[in-house]
């Protein structure tokens, strides 16, 4: 049985045997194998004795375990074998795979964040094709630096920030399945500063977006101008349904809304003429869809639509909420009423205040927004 100090270089040039099959132990390794069979098979196998017994497990097949996974898992497995545990019992290497434990965390402990899908987008595209197949007890604090780092580096530092935000809780729920002993981000302080969004529109550029809006047509020219008019959430359009309109104003229930209160937004004449608009399709009860079967999506693209047509500096579909709110208080309402408008139950509608006083303020809403959509109307003729 060859013994030598393996390498990554020298187990992609093992060869593989003329009959039968071939063990080659990693020295260092106590009993840690690459086992080469005569059919092309290359595995790794873990020679150990237990209670006097002799025993053999396997680990998984080269090149999907790399050598430095088979070392890992090989120490995992002396570790149990100290405490007198077998370790052929104890949790498959294949499961802690980076992807099978997000995998895992987005649907026992994401499932009810309102945020589930953005979360799952981010690792998606930024962690997943760096550690898919890593086992997660193999990423190192250094790892994690290495990844976060490169994402603000090409200028994306709030998505940085978010990133650790989600892979530190990831990480800690680990620890509390057992799946890790330690959180690697434990202390690791977030790259640059939180950048707080203050961006308004002014009357021309929300004009210009109503104007570009016109020009998209189905879907997300109606979405826009629908967000414009209500200052609701995007979501909370994009995902409207027909049963949510009822006499003149949009009811979401808990399940709908960022804070998981019921929330009413009152539609002005002019958002009603646009929903008068609407095409209804056949079975489906979304306002919003181009299946039938969910809502539109492809917010990005939508977006970037609406960018090639406006051209106006470094804004987002959020500005539109902001911008409505602005509006409101330059119209003289007070801050109550365009709170009670957006939603918010922080803010003036806050702890003591907010658990006493249970006043609707549906009247004053309906009156805020309505003032709204007229001054949206002069905004857009320009006068």
């Amino acid at each position: 049985m060859p013994t030598r100090a393996l390498t990554a270089v020298a187990v992609a040039r093992i060869k593989l045997p003329k009959q039968g099959q071939a063990d080659h132990f990693d020295k260092g390794f106590p009993g840690l194998a690459l086992r080469c069979s005569y059919g092309g098979a290359r595995t790794w196998v873990y020679v150990f004795r237990l209670h006097g017994r002799l025993r053999r497990m396997t680990f998984g097949r080269y090149p999907s375990m790399s050598l430095a996974q088979a070392r890992e898992a090989w120490r995992d497995a002396r570790t149990l074998i100290s405490r007198g545990e077998d370790p052929t019992r104890a949790r498959p290497a294949v499961v802690d795979t980076f992807a099978a434990v997000t995998l895992d965390w987005l649907k026992r402990d994401q499932a009810n964040n309102r945020s589930a899908d953005e979360v799952r987008r981010a690792i998606e595209r930024d962690v997943m094709p760096v550690w898919r197949d890593r086992l997660v007890s193999t990423i190192t604090r250094r790892d994690v630096i290495e990844l976060i780092d490169a994402v603000a580096d090409r200028g994306a530092v709030a998505m940085a920030r978010q990133l650790h935000t989600y892979l530190h809780r990831l990480f800690r729920w680990s620890v509390g399945r057992g799946i890790l002993a330690a959180n690697p981000m434990v202390d690791l302080p977030k790259v640059g500063a939180a950048v707080k969004r203050d961006r308004v529109l002014t009357d021309d550029e929300l004009r210009t977006v109503w104007n570009a809006a016109d020009e998209m047509g189905w879907p997300f020219g109606p979405v826009t101008k629908l967000l414009i008019f209500t200052g609701a959430r995007r979501d909370e359009i994009g995902a409207l349904r027909w049963p949510e309109i009822v006499d003149g104003e949009i009811r979401l229930t808990g399940a709908r809304t960022k804070n998981g209160e019921p929330h009413n937004i009152p539609l002005a004449r002019v958002a009603m003429d646009i929903i008068a608009t609407l095409p209804h399709i056949a079975g489906s009860d979304f306002v919003f869809t181009t299946t039938g079967r969910t809502p539109v999506s492809g917010w990005s693209k939508a977006k970037t639509m609406l960018d090639a047509r406006v051209r106006i500096p470094a804004w987002r579909v959020h500005d539109l909420r902001r911008t409505c709110a602005t509006g409101l208080q330059r119209l003289g309402v007070g801050l109550q009423v365009i709170e009670a408008v957006l939603g918010h139950v922080s803010g003036s509608r806050a702890g003591v205040v907010g658990i006493y006083q249970r006043h609707s303020f549906d009247a004053e809403k309906r009156a805020a927004l309505e003032a709204w959509g007229q001054e949206v109307g002069r905004i857009v003729r320009g006068a």
